[in-house]
């Protein structure tokens, strides 16, 4: 009968979440569905590809000779699909994960320009913190994040987008701030936003300051709006407030540094949705800033 596609990609993805169960959820096939194409595939090869180590497979010398022309194989077919073929008769699934910054200022952009390439293609969206994001992506349970990063794991491909400037708000109502007695309300205690600002307030305000923290950045603004603390955020997000006129910007005499956001994706297998779609966010991202003010 041959080898086939479905073959390689089923063998693929036991070999990259090392066990039959877990590559059966992840291609949408029966348990017995995987072991028999698995064991087809062993009998055309004359070969035994995994060996049943403690808890998981593991694969023997064949098997991993197997893995890398595999992987080029498939990479090669989705290029010659997406590639030669239409863009637009691209099908499936694509999981996206973005923070809630990005969700808030050129993510709708990205879905239309994405949406105009795969008309076909379904987006299933994350909005969350990005240390979950980053989770998300190696646990395979996202094919593109917008996150703070870069993501420094070797098995990552990190496109860097635009910066994001972080400007102190107050309420209207509130007068001169003094560091030391107003609440300073930030990121999640997760992020690094958090760190930076924490340790520098440590170094110019002391143990005095408070800082709350939030993982929801719209509700950080309407606790600011509503004088209840100060804090540094993104423009975008601050936009609707500063125009119904309930918060102004400051200057307490420092700055934390720019949020750095990066278009994650996993190196391998390759995806050519992932890598096409991560430079349409950078295109994207880009004359968003460049038509808004940082």
């Amino acid at each position: 009968m041959g080898m086939t596609f479905e073959q390689l990609r089923t063998f693929l993805w036991v070999a990259r979440l090392g066990g039959f169960r877990k590559a059966s959820d992840r291609l949408h096939l029966s348990q017995p569905a995987v072991s028999t194409r698995i064991s087809n595939l062993e009998e055309e090869l004359e070969a035994k590809l995994f060996e049943r180590g403690p808890g998981q497979l593991i694969l023997t010398k064949k098997g991993q000779q197997l893995l890398g022309y595999a992987e080029q194989m498939l990479f090669v077919e989705e290029e010659i699909k997406n590639r030669v073929a239409n863009p637009a008769e691209t099908e499936g699934l694509f999981r996206l994960g973005a923070s809630e910054t990005i969700a808030q200022a050129w993510l709708p952009s990205f879905i239309k320009a994405f949406s105009a390439q795969f008309p076909r293609v379904n987006v299933d969206l994350t909005v969350d913190i990005s240390i979950n994001l980053r989770e998300y992506l190696l646990e395979r349970r996202l094919d593109l994040a917008f996150l703070m990063g870069p993501v420094s794991e070797y098995s990552v491909n990190n496109v860097a987008l635009p910066q994001f400037d972080l400007h102190w708000y107050k309420s209207r109502e509130l007068g001169e701030i003094d560091l030391s007695e107003v609440p300073i309300i930030s990121y999640s205690s997760q992020t690094r936003p958090y760190r930076e600002l924490t340790s520098e307030l440590a170094r110019l305000v002391g143990p005095k300051s408070r800082v709350f923290t939030s993982a929801s950045l719209s509700a950080s603004l309407k606790m600011i709006a509503a004088g209840i603390a100060v804090g540094p955020h993104p423009r975008v997000l601050a936009a609707p407030y500063l125009e119904s006129g309930e918060v102004e910007e400051f200057d307490p005499g420092f700055v934390p540094p720019a949020l750095e956001f990066t278009a994650s994706y996993l190196a391998e297998p390759r995806s050519f949705l992932a890598e096409n779609s991560a430079e349409i966010a950078r295109d994207v991202a880009v004359e968003w800033h460049n038509a808004h003010p940082r």
